[in-house]
């Protein structure tokens, strides 16, 4: 909010000079006009420095003064080959901004080539700051999970939402497919509760990238702009950012890696739901989801049965438990009146 107030200062005070010193000798009221429009402008490029990373703000700064530079040995060539005279000074000038742009452009585009490490210690607590963001993707949010772990309190640090994210997720609340309407009202319902949250920091970003269409792509650009991780759990864009060496903490793989070891040999009780792709194979589930795969337990559906583990299938996407039914041995009677009934039989 103060700092609000100064940009509104700010404006105020710009405009008032202009005003009295009468730019450009402009009438008083456009000389007041066009003092605050310089003055939005600088604010607008004030927000711009400060969404950068501290690699392009000095890629920036140094890109703009070897443009400088290269402008004044122009300068220097342009003053023994040109007649002094307003074509040359124009000539100059023109020459100062493009190689001003161009060194400003190119030095923020590769900035986060350079290495603050050679540095030693000087830029240390903004790498610290910078690695403690985290961007939380669709996938994610839609999921849930996220909003879990934030309560329990292992996710700390900013978390960050863009704009182009949350554009898409009202895009899945308002589609026309039930089962999509509903995953997207339950993302909403998820932002809303970690924003009541006050143990997290939530910010929502406006930064867009509109060159680039494709939302895995600008959520992989906007992580190396702010040096953070992505969360998500979807696996073709975990692939895609490891290959850009954009860090990405996957919930699947939390998921997985705090589930209970399960080895092969030992016993499980598991309600079978429904039948298996393959003959004589029934399916069940455990509370967290995973699947479980038993053999000749087709005609078990619909009860639950004691199984022994075979083999567990471990895999990026989940895991896969596979068991055999674990029939109890028949009784004494059952024995004795199945071989009267073979004496007779004969």
């Amino acid at each position: 909010m103060d700092l609000v107030l100064i940009r509104i200062l700010f404006v105020l005070v710009f405009a008032a000079v202009c005003y009295f010193f009468r730019l450009f000798n402009f009438p008083a009221w456009l000389s007041a006009v066009t003092g605050a429009g310089g003055a939005a402008l600088v604010i607008v490029f004030e927000q711009r420095v400060r969404a950068l990373s501290l690699k392009r703000l000095i890629g920036a700064v140094i890109g703009s003064i070897l443009g400088i530079f290269g402008a004044f040995l122009f300068s220097l060539v342009l003053a023994n080959s040109l007649p002094p005279g307003s074509t040359r000074s124009m000539v100059q000038i023109f020459v100062l901004l493009l190689m001003s742009y161009v060194g400003l452009v190119v030095g923020t585009s590769k900035g986060e080539l350079l290495n603050l490490s050679a540095l030693g210690d000087l830029f240390s607590s903004e790498r610290q700051v910078k690695r403690n963001v985290k961007i939380l993707d669709t996938s994610a949010i839609i999921d849930g999970r996220i909003a879990d772990m934030a309560d329990t309190g292992f996710l700390d640090g900013t978390l960050v939402i863009p704009e182009f994210v949350l554009r898409e997720l009202q895009m899945v609340a308002d589609s026309s497919d039930g089962s999509k309407r509903q995953r997207g009202r339950r993302g909403l319902d998820v932002l809303q509760r970690m924003q009541a949250n006050s143990l997290l920091n939530v910010h929502i970003t406006e930064e867009d990238f509109a060159h680039i269409r494709e939302v895995d792509l600008k959520l992989i650009e906007l992580a190396k702009q702010l040096d953070a991780k992505i969360v998500t759990n979807d696996f073709n864009l975990n692939k895609v950012a490891h290959l850009h060496h954009v860090p990405v903490l996957n919930i699947n793989d939390l998921a997985n890696a705090l589930k209970p070891v399960v080895l092969p040999g030992e016993k499980m009780n598991i309600a079978i739901l429904k039948e298996g792709k393959e003959y004589n194979q029934g399916v069940g589930y455990l509370d967290d989801g995973t699947m479980v795969v038993v053999d000749h337990a087709r005609r078990m559906i619909g009860r639950s049965v004691e199984i022994s583990v075979t083999s567990v299938l471990q895999t990026a996407s989940g895991k896969m438990i596979f068991g055999r039914l674990d029939e109890a041995p028949p009784k004494p009677e059952t024995i004795r009146m199945t071989a009267e009934i073979r004496e007779v039989s004969s």
